[in-house]
């Protein structure tokens, strides 16, 4: 069962700039369907997976024994798209022993792939900004992001669910639901001086669902972390910080990326490998292109740099990849992940995964980019949205890996 932690999107469709083709009916989770449109956010909804059309009878996934490269000139490297993410992968692509990214048959797949729509989603929260409050609606998402991992449990593999205003929702969906009901219920939520002291009770009883919210103990840290910071700096909202922020994700350390995980550690998400600091930053950057695909068109959030964004590296897209060839996996990585052991954070299987996953990405975007016409061009989010919304009910196994950061 999936871990990994993201609110379920509705799609549209990215041309350039612009967006176009809404209009699309809800479904009970409000996945992507690749071929439809647009259905505004605007409150919380029910919601169930819907399954995305997947290639005809893919092959097997094929389990090869890999060994680091001799020379690095084997390797093609994704072209800059100004990704301090992306740049720092290249120690983990050039000398990985555990995970390869098997470039034809990536090139296999992007012939088509790129015929799909790949929209821009737009995801299903409690607040919109056409609602009428921009900044409560932005408060929520961040608020929600930092939050937002683990929902299964890692023992008996149950997930976190809840029963609200009459729908049922899961994991993520069912985040966002405990936290509309908290602030129904009066519980100052999004407020940072109350996010600085909150208890671990008053925490278990705001997420009471059908067990108890996996990995409350490191919830509570990461909500004492973010409030301190909040409430000392930026009147206890997040979208004082937003405003106080370069509307782009890297700006001379003035971006919202770069200072999202510049000043709230929990958004600080990297791993060593071989001696190099390998970013990540998965929730720092699904954050903002949470808010820049839902709130845009409404001018509440500007983001002038999406290009800059990588795939957000979590369970479920690997999983897509690996599905696909486009990854493979050792023996020994794919026998633990196929028996459901643990793979240690920050082990080099875990930055492995992680980082071929932003690398394939990037290089699957380039070969789709070659066949689209320019009104058509993608950017890598959208190849992300792409294979995390059909896999993530897949049974295919992913790895798992006791973590705050996805």
């Amino acid at each position: 069962m999936p871990l990994t932690g993201r609110p379920q999107p509705e799609a549209e469709r990215l041309t350039g700039d612009s967006v176009s083709r809404p209009a699309s009916e809800p479904n009970r989770r409000r996945f992507l369907q690749a071929l439809v449109g647009t259905v505004a956010a605007e409150f919380l909804i029910p919601s169930r997976a819907s399954r995305a059309a997947a290639p005809t009878n893919p092959q097997a996934p094929t389990m090869t024994l890999h060994k680091p490269p001799s020379a690095a000139s084997n390797f093609r490297w994704p072209q800059p798209i100004g990704s301090p993410v992306l740049d720092s992968l290249r120690p983990v692509i050039e000398h990985s022993r555990d995970v390869k990214t098997n470039l034809p048959k990536l090139i296999e797949v992007a012939q088509w792939m790129a015929y799909e729509e790949l929209p821009v989603p737009q995801y299903s929260i409690p607040f919109a900004a056409d609602s009428g409050n921009a900044s409560q609606a932005i408060d929520f998402t961040l608020v929600a992001v930092t939050i937002d991992f683990a929902f299964t449990d890692f023992q008996n593999h149950t997930k976190f669910q809840v029963d609200y205003a009459g729908a049922h929702y899961s994991d993520s969906d069912a985040l966002f639901a405990c936290m509309k009901r908290a602030l129904d219920e009066g519980t100052p939520i999004l407020d940072g001086a109350y996010l600085a002291t909150i208890t671990r009770a008053q925490l278990a009883h705001a997420f009471r669902g059908n067990i108890e919210l996996p990995l409350l103990d490191e919830r509570v840290e990461m909500l004492h972390q973010a409030g301190q910071i909040l409430q000392a700096k930026y009147g206890g909202r997040y979208h004082n910080f937003i405003n106080d922020c370069s509307p782009r994700c890297y700006d001379r350390g003035n971006g919202i990326v770069e200072r999202l995980t510049a000043e709230i550690p929990r958004f600080h998400d990297s791993s060593p490998y071989d001696g190099h600091e390998i970013k990540i930053d998965k929730l720092a950057q699904l954050g903002v292109w949470i808010m820049y695909c839902n709130f845009r068109k409404s001018g509440a959030f500007q983001l002038d740099d999406t290009e800059k964004l990588t795939a957000f590296a979590d369970y479920i897209v690997p999983a897509a990849l690996r599905v696909m060839n486009i990854l493979e996996y050792s023996p020994a990585l794919d026998h633990a992940i196929k028996t459901y052991q643990l793979i240690p954070r920050d082990s080099t299987q875990e930055v492995e995964i992680r980082a071929h996953t932003l690398y394939a990405t990037a290089l699957l975007r380039e070969e789709i980019n070659k066949i689209r016409p320019p009104d058509m061009q993608t950017i890598i989010p959208q190849i992300d949205a792409r294979l995390w919304l059909p896999y993530h009910t897949t049974f295919w196994p992913h790895h798992l890996t006791r973590t705050i950061m996805y």
